[in-house]
């Protein structure tokens, strides 16, 4: 299972990148791989400035349909447009072209209540 040691995660299995005030989320191997199959994600808060934990969009598989949870109060300020054509992109590359949204860090001292690499290994239990 990959599990990038440079990458923050939550408790959610969502994985954040931080790039100064900017901050790109994806969902994490182990869950795509709890999912199976990804035919649809759906975000429909996009420029919008949402709370940490709030509901910013949804991922559908075969089988179920999860909510996606944001890791950190900020304005999602970009879309991965191509999971709108490919969405099997989460279960092909979680970590690279199928991340799911870019947000504006509203509230940096948030970052600090994330897991590391080793917490999440920890609470997947890998």
């Amino acid at each position: 299972m990959n599990i990038p040691a440079q990458l923050k995660y939550t408790k959610d299995h969502e994985w954040i990148s931080i790039d100064g005030e900017v901050a790109t989320v994806g969902i994490t191997d182990f869950a795509q791989g709890e999912l199976g199959d990804i035919v649809y994600v759906e975000v429909e808060t996009l420029d919008e400035t949402l709370e940490m934990d709030e509901i910013f969009g949804t991922v559908e598989a075969v089988k179920t349909v999860s909510d996606l949870f944001l890791p950190l109060s900020g304005e999602i300020i970009e879309f991965n447009e191509v999971l709108e054509d490919e969405p099997e992109k989460v279960n092909t590359d979680p970590y690279g072209k199928g991340w799911m949204i870019k947000i504006k860090i509203s509230d940096p001292s948030q970052v600090d209540k994330l897991l590391s690499a080793d917490a999440y290994k920890e609470l997947i239990g890998a």
